[in-house]
């Protein structure tokens, strides 16, 4: 009995975490995040892997990071080109930052 009961369960969670990273993946395209980030490749800016391994397990990180993406940084962090500030909603920029410390 609990094997008919434990599979359905993974399944759906597993479907739900599918759906949860699909989503935080469109945020971060619709927030125009991916026009200058990667997962795993430097482009204008460092990747998503990178920054996870700068910062992951910080306190505090994600709302240092999403101030500093709100508002936009002149560089200096990553190398001399400057972020311009984000004009995605702070609740979305905190959703992308979280997501994207995941990319450890």
């Amino acid at each position: 009995m609990k094997k008919s009961v434990i599979f359905p369960l993974a399944a759906a969670l597993s479907l739900l975490a599918s759906q949860a990273i699909h989503a935080d993946n469109n945020i971060a395209m619709q927030s125009g995040c991916l026009g200058c980030h990667n997962a795993t490749t430097k482009l204008v800016g460092p990747s998503f892997k990178d920054i996870a391994g700068k910062y992951a397990d910080q306190e505090g990180i994600v709302d240092e990071l999403a101030a500093t993406v709100k508002s936009g940084s002149q560089g200096g962090k990553w190398g001399e080109v400057p972020m311009p500030p984000s004009p995605a909603s702070l609740e979305n920029i905190k959703t992308v930052i979280s997501w994207m410390l995941t990319h450890k």
